[in-house]
């Protein structure tokens, strides 16, 4: 995958992805949207480290607190 950003997360589509916030957190799950802004939507979620292992049906993730997301 090359390319622009928005073009690797069209690529990325429908694939369990890997994102990384400011707040040094991380977010599993499978990329199911995003905009031209970077802000993200991931379905199902799992956050790293969750004591519980909670899983979340769907999370939207503001692009401004996204420093990257892994594929």
């Amino acid at each position: 995958m090359t390319g622009r950003p928005l073009d690797v997360l069209e690529e990325a589509l429908d694939t369990p992805v890997t994102v990384h916030l400011k707040d040094e957190t991380a977010h599993f799950g499978v990329l199911a949207g995003y905009d031209q802004h970077m802000n993200v939507v991931l379905d199902p979620t799992e956050l790293e480290g969750s004591a519980d292992d909670e899983v979340e049906d769907t999370t939207i993730i503001r692009g401004d607190n996204v420093v990257s997301i892994n594929v």
